[in-house]
């Protein structure tokens, strides 16, 4: 069963990087729509009494395309909003830093990998702050498809590529909305709880 969590800081926290506008269609409407027609589509099976985790990973297994679209979806948003801070930004420190330092060149060329990765991303879908095993990587996944349900990968952290996150904002100046999030919004608390769990 899928809900929509509330944003974990007040819609108008992020400006002027992401606006309350963007945030009342994206949470609001997108988000939204993806939990109830995933919602419909297991109603009455028995995918119904499954976390949300669960329910993305089956219908990956089973093939079943529009299940997994609209599950896939709606945790990817989920995990989005808590990539997001307002305090966001800066540096993580610890064993995450550590991590990015040793399989990533540093925060510098992580900003450079990851942006590369987002805006040469074609089309919809998402980039990632993964860890494959015990190694960090940046990868996109396209359109609904999730680093959840590639074998090895934990996500730490992402980033939505599709326009609906950032048109209002930033029209179609997708590296504008790469350099901010980077800049001013990533939560690499978020993250860092994410690789500590690993």
């Amino acid at each position: 069963m899928f809900t929509l969590p509330p944003l974990p800081f007040a819609p108008e926290a992020l400006e002027p990087h992401m606006s309350a506008r963007t945030l009342s269609f994206h949470h609001g409407k997108h988000h939204q729509a993806y939990v109830d027609k995933a919602n419909a589509a297991i109603k009455d099976t028995p995918l119904a009494d499954q976390d949300d985790v669960a329910v993305v990973r089956a219908a990956k297994a089973q093939g079943n395309q529009g299940l997994f679209n609209n599950a896939a979806q709606a945790w990817n948003h989920s995990f989005l909003w808590n990539s997001l801070s307002p305090g966001g930004g800066g540096a993580p420190a610890g064993a995450l830093k550590d991590a990015i330092d040793r399989d990533l060149g540093g925060m510098e060329k992580f900003a450079e990998t990851f942006k590369a990765e987002a805006v040469g991303h074609f089309a919809s879908g998402w980039a990632w702050l993964v860890a494959d095993g015990g190694t960090l990587k940046v990868v996109s996944t396209h359109d609904a498809d999730t680093a959840l349900v590639h074998d090895g990968l934990t996500p730490l952290v992402v980033l939505d590529l599709w326009e609906h996150a950032y048109y209002l904002d930033y029209q179609n100046a997708r590296p504008g909305f790469v350099d901010a999030f980077l800049a001013k919004m990533i939560n690499w608390e978020f993250a860092t709880r994410n690789f500590a769990a690993i």
